[in-house]
């Protein structure tokens, strides 16, 4: 079962009308060929941790799936209610669910997107800092709950546009390709992905600088503005003050108090008595020929 929100929902990579995405490329190489797989996307555009927890994280405790996929967070940051705590205690409650039925949990971190959409450096910076929070909780999290952790928040597919769609936000096929194989290498290194491994060559065209352009000067504002409606008084009042205090060179403190807010957050999640790792049980509840 695949959670979280757009970028598992396949955005970005579209196939015969629909999105298709890493998570469905990433399936067809769990097993051998012949062997059954059953994926169920749940992953919807716009997710935020809340709904994973609250709207889908139920649909698993239903169906009892071997693997789990939660990829989530980059939604909380572009909105005005983001708090880093929530975030890991939803998180944290999510993961627990999961691996405490003895499915193996499949997680990433994720790029900013202040960086991604090549936003100004004093609006960049806020989102930059509130995404380097929540990779900090996922990467924290994934450690305690034993995931297959996949550190996507960087290196040379974070740069390399003919990954992205033109959203800039969400991969293109080639992007979702790069995703679905990392993934699969990591299963298979876990001894959890014992079918073939996903192309890393796309079978269609990615979008052209004229189309991207196009994209951003009509449904691209549309789609940023959606977004951060709520977000972007405040986004304004943060951006003027990352240019203060990058002014007065103190903006070590805000770095500091960000740090500070996460570490707060993951003592808290930290508090209670972790699931144990899935890994065994889920190992010992599979076939040979099944995922």
């Amino acid at each position: 079962m695949a959670l979280g929100d757009s970028l598992t929902e396949g955005v970005g990579d579209p196939v015969d009308g629909r999105w298709r995405g890493w998570a469905e490329l990433l399936a067809a190489g769990l097993a051998p060929a012949g062997a059954p797989v059953e994926l169920i996307n749940l992953a919807v555009g716009g997710a935020q941790t809340r709904d994973v927890l609250e709207l889908q994280t139920p649909a698993v405790l239903a169906v009892r799936p071997d693997l789990v996929s939660v990829v989530v967070g980059v939604n909380d940051t572009l909105r005005r209610t983001f708090d880093v705590r929530s975030v890991a205690e939803r998180l944290d409650r999510v993961y627990a669910a999961v691996t405490g039925q003895g499915a193996l949990l499949l997680t990433a971190c994720l790029p900013d997107p202040g960086a991604m959409l090549g936003l100004p450096g004093a609006l960049a910076g806020p989102l930059a800092r509130r995404q380097r929070a929540v990779n900090t909780i996922v990467h924290a999290l994934s450690e305690r709950y034993g995931a297959v952790h996949l550190h996507a928040a960087e290196g040379d597919w974070v740069t390399d546009r003919s990954m992205w769609s033109a959203d800039r936000l969400h991969p293109g096929e080639r992007g979702h390709r790069q995703l679905a194989v990392r993934f699969h290498r990591l299963l298979a290194d876990a001894g959890a992905a014992t079918g073939a491994p996903p192309s890393a060559e796309p079978g269609s065209p990615g979008p052209t600088r004229p189309a991207s352009l196009w994209w951003l000067a009509t449904a691209g504002t549309g789609w940023v503005a959606r977004r951060c409606t709520d977000l972007l008084p405040q986004l304004l009042s943060l951006a003027a003050s990352e240019v203060r205090h990058r002014a007065r060179g103190t903006t070590a403190g805000l770095d500091l108090g960000a740090s500070r807010a996460v570490s707060s957050a993951l003592a808290a999640s930290m508090a209670t008595a972790p699931v144990p790792g899935p890994a065994s049980a889920w190992a010992g509840r599979r076939g040979p020929d099944t995922a």
